[in-house]
């Protein structure tokens, strides 16, 4: 339970500015700190609302729609939800029937590069996510906020700076409302105050900013090249595009011979599955259990989890399998004095969501990839680690292969479990593996590793927006007090 800082408790005047409002969040948000502190600002500051332009007044989510749901491409735009803003990779994303997005009601929903997103609903309400380029064809949905920049009287990369920073995200998540479902309306941060300081240091973190976005679109990019690129290589083509849900290859039924102890599940015989396995096995191959013999084929550690302070010093941050697919984990930390080091991943180690459900749109059987600044990271018990025991095939080329659509299928397939699936132990490990010459091998690796060093960069440019952000607010209100 928090408490009011002796030292800066809820005074009468704040319930005043707040419209007397007697819930404890925005008191206890560090809200109403920031915003003192920005008030002692030297600097002008500016409220949100006039900084922005288009759909009413440039601060707007949409209205309550039925969401119509298409498997073509040809006639579906990429949409986004209050989770979806948060990933990395967009490749998988659902598609909003495109006659739909397109209308008179809806048009207005298509996000563009340089906005900011600020997930206003549920669980990760106030969430804040900066469009880059390789987002501008997709829409978002009623729980999305968009935050559109008036270029003509802001940067839009110092604006998100601002958005995301401590101080933005205070007065962003102190203007959530509501007890079982949070809320945020437009209304409600539209007289958020953004500090104005000199154009040289505004420039100077938008560019970063930007910088950033620029490098996460390169690392979508590389990372669909390099799957694209083993697959044609490998002469599967018919695989890159997988239409696993076109109405001509659906199964109605079907009859399976030659049954074992393996397994009885329906589901593990799967015959649109079966097509993908028996293309993969036409070419040379070698099944993933042999790949992984030295190496690495469980599920991880499971663990008691003590919290800790959030300092790296001191805890690792700990990574759940929906949060290993987003730009940056949030979350809960755990005191490595009571953690095992097994929790980390070694690099180039592959985490599949390995417990879930079968919904389209949920992570189970997804993979992600453990690299760079990802290892220090601790990683739930839930994932699958997948690391290769054979010198000759890298994680990163084994990553371009798993993260395909195709394997993802074949993954759904090993299925096995109640509720909460999990992907069968005997059945994943015959999963066949193209083998391509050396330098092709290396070639797409690298392809991989480029995309995560990008990532990695994106993220450093992000923090030092952030951090110069910080020093400016600080070194001028420290010299406003003297």
């Amino acid at each position: 339970m928090k408490i009011a800082a002796k030292g800066n408790p809820v005074r009468l005047n704040w319930l005043r500015e707040q419209g007397l409002r007697m819930d404890a969040a925005p008191y206890l948000s560090g809200a109403f700190e920031a915003r003192k502190l920005l008030e002692r600002l030297s600097v002008r500051k500016e409220p949100l609302g006039e900084l922005t332009e288009g759909h009413n007044g440039g601060i707007f989510n949409g209205p309550q729609f039925r969401r119509v749901y298409v498997l073509d491409p040809k006639h579906g735009v990429p949409f986004l939800g209050s989770r979806d803003m948060l990933r990395s990779d967009f490749t998988d994303l659902p598609l909003l029937k495109k006659s739909d997005a397109m209308s008179g009601k809806l048009s207005y929903l298509r996000v563009q590069p340089g906005m900011t997103l600020i997930s206003c609903s549920g669980f990760y309400a106030g969430r804040r996510s900066y469009v880059r380029p390789d987002m501008a064809d997709c829409w978002s949905s009623q729980d999305v906020l968009k935050v559109n920049p008036d270029p003509e009287k802001i940067k839009s990369g110092y604006l998100y700076a601002f958005l995301a920073s401590r101080f933005g995200e205070a007065l962003v998540k102190g203007s959530v409302y509501g007890s079982a479902i949070k809320h945020i309306e437009p209304h409600h941060i539209m007289g958020l105050p953004v500090p104005r300081f000199d154009p040289a240091t505004e420039q100077e973190i938008h560019d970063l900013v930007e910088e950033a976005a620029a490098l996460r679109t390169e690392f979508q990019k590389g990372s669909v090249e390099a799957t694209e690129d083993l697959f044609k290589t490998a002469g599967l083509e018919e695989l890159i595009d997988l239409r696993w849900h076109d109405g001509r290859a659906r199964n109605l039924g079907f009859e399976q011979r030659g049954l074992t102890a393996t397994t009885l599940r329906a589901l593990n015989f799967e015959p649109r599955a079966e097509r993908v396995l028996k293309r993969l096995r036409d070419v040379e191959h070698v099944t993933l259990g042999e790949i992984c013999k030295g190496g690495q084929f469980s599920r991880g550690l499971r663990f008691m989890r003590v919290d800790g302070p959030e300092d790296p010093r001191y805890s690792y941050q700990l990574v759940g399998q929906r949060q290993a697919f987003w730009l940056r984990p949030v979350g809960r930390w755990i005191s490595k004095a009571k953690t095992s080091p097994e929790v980390l991943a070694k690099d180039e180690t592959i985490l599949v969501a390995a417990q879930g459900t079968l919904g389209e749109n949920e992570v189970f059987c997804r993979p992600s990839f453990a690299t760079g600044a990802w290892l220090s990271y601790a990683y739930s018990e839930h994932f699958l680690r997948i690391r290769s025991g054979n010198p000759d095939i890298s994680g990163a080329y084994l990553f371009a292969f798993l993260r395909s659509e195709a394997v993802f299928r074949v993954l759904r397939s090993m299925s096995t479990g109640g509720k909460q699936q999990d992907i069968h132990e005997e059945l994943r490990a015959q999963i066949p593996v193209p083998i391509l010459t050396a330098p092709d091998r290396e070639r797409i690796a690298e392809t991989i590793r480029t995309a995560y060093r990008k990532r990695d960069e994106a993220d450093l440019k992000e923090d030092k927006a952030l951090e110069l952000l910080g020093q400016a607010v600080l070194r001028h209100s420290a010299t406003k007090r003297g």
